[in-house]
């Protein structure tokens, strides 16, 4: 759980920037000497480095005021607890990749450089081309404070060889038979834990704290976190109530998914399934299992994607912002763009199809990347955000907690869940 000291840099680092503005100090620090760069990264996977190296060390050849730039890999769990200290420290990076669920704090806030001017200015950099809809949650007054770096749809790794061991429907016999429900996958996820002695299914990053990634669950529900003006609470709700009476179920009657304090690695082999995004592809070994990915299942709501989003900006404060949005521009043209798409669904709609997709991504076939990756951008919903995030994040975290007893009563859990966190909705 976060600390009380933990949200107040979160809140130091970002209130901190408006006061300044306020005061006129508001402006982009200068320095004219030889700009270092450097770039927080919430990924210390070694394939997605050596990319952004590479990319680097190209945009150097042709900039020699520009003589170092370092990707600043931080932990997931606190990555932006971890940034927003460094900014109120005055250690802040020159970049950063921000997550979805703190974009509106990050946009509202004034730490970030406007992005609009140097974008559609850089040479052959084809603005027009990202999608509008990938954009909004980077935007405020007509202006974008980060490039939605990453659009990446939620699907389900799977693997083959343990489900049929298991004497079980795999995913891809159960979608042809129209049957590729949530039911369905959490029977096979407990049928195969039983048989292998493994986890059956993961929901990637959860871990009972992650708690917005429940999202790409409740969602076939239709259920919401909070009402869409984000001033009402949903977890309340009776669709909520009932995906997560089902989740409950799967855990501590099903055995589906592993229990709260186990951990399992899909990718080592150790479940046989994991809900995750197609940046995780590249820990998948050529001499491993048998496995698919396919989209996410049907709820009682229907099919439904649900997206996380990253956004990359430049921060206002840097002594080389200008050098620094220079870089973003080139990170993000459209042949590095493409190289990036591997790894990280871009938002140029002329790179969202499965032929342009599938030259970077050799792991993955047409179909897969058609249905879970550009039918889901399309369709589907953003994980939860909100303003004030960072304090709301802790409450429904703690809020969550009783709920992952075997004897919780959901319901009750959900309604006190409400009222602890409806104050800060309101405000």
């Amino acid at each position: 759980m976060k600390t009380r000291k933990g949200l107040a840099a979160v809140a130091a680092a970002l209130s901190g920037v408006l006061v300044l503005s306020a005061c006129g100090g508001g402006g982009e620090a200068k320095d004219d000497g030889p700009a270092s760069l450097r770039m927080t990264v919430w990924s210390a996977n070694e394939a997605h480095l050596k990319l952004f190296n590479e990319i680097a060390d190209e945009y150097r050849k042709s900039h020699p005021d520009v003589t170092e730039i370092t990707f600043d890999p931080l932990p997931f769990d606190n990555y932006t607890t971890t940034l927003t200290t460094q900014i109120a420290g005055g250690n802040a990076p020159d970049l950063a990749w921000i997550f979805e669920n703190s974009a509106p704090d990050f946009v509202a806030s004034g730490a970030l450089r406007p992005l609009d001017d140097t974008l559609k200015k850089a040479d052959g950099y084809q603005y027009d081309d990202l999608s509008a809809a990938t954009l909004k949650l980077w935007q405020e007054d007509g202006k974008l404070y980060a490039y939605p770096f990453s659009t990446s749809p939620f699907g389900v790794f799977v693997n083959t060889d343990m489900v049929r061991k298991a004497g079980q429907k795999t995913p891809a016999e159960l979608i042809a038979a129209g049957q590729w429900t949530w039911d369905n996958a959490l029977a096979t996820a407990g049928a195969t834990a039983a048989k292998s002695g493994k986890a059956g299914l993961v929901i990637r990053d959860f871990d009972y704290k992650g708690w917005d990634n429940l999202s790409t669950f409740w969602t076939g529900w239709g259920a919401q976190a909070w009402s869409e003006d984000g001033r009402s609470c949903g977890f309340a709700s009776p669709e909520m109530v009932d995906a997560m009476t089902t989740l409950h179920k799967a855990i501590f009657t099903g055995k589906a998914l592993p229990g709260p304090g186990t951990t399992a690695d899909f990718f080592a082999g150790d479940a046989a399934m994991t809900v995750t995004q197609i940046s995780r592809a590249s820990l998948l070994k050529d001499d491993g299992f048998g496995w698919d990915l396919v989209p996410l299942p049907a709820g009682p709501k229907g099919p439904y994607a649900v997206v996380g989003q990253a956004g990359l900006g430049v921060m206002k404060k840097s002594p080389h912002a200008e050098q620094a949005a220079d870089f973003l521009a080139f990170f993000t043209n459209p042949t590095n763009s493409a190289k990036l798409a591997q790894f990280f669904p871009p938002p140029r709609t002329s790179q969202l199809t499965a032929e342009t997709l599938g030259k970077t991504n050799p792991k993955l076939k047409p179909e897969q990347l058609q249905k879970v990756v550009v039918d889901g951008i399309t369709s589907g919903v953003v994980k939860p955000s909100h303003a004030g995030q960072a304090e709301l994040s802790q409450q429904v975290r703690a809020g969550l907690d009783p709920l992952w007893q075997p004897d919780a009563d959901v319901k009750a859990v959900l309604d006190g869940l409400c009222a602890k966190i409806q104050p800060l909705l309101a405000k």
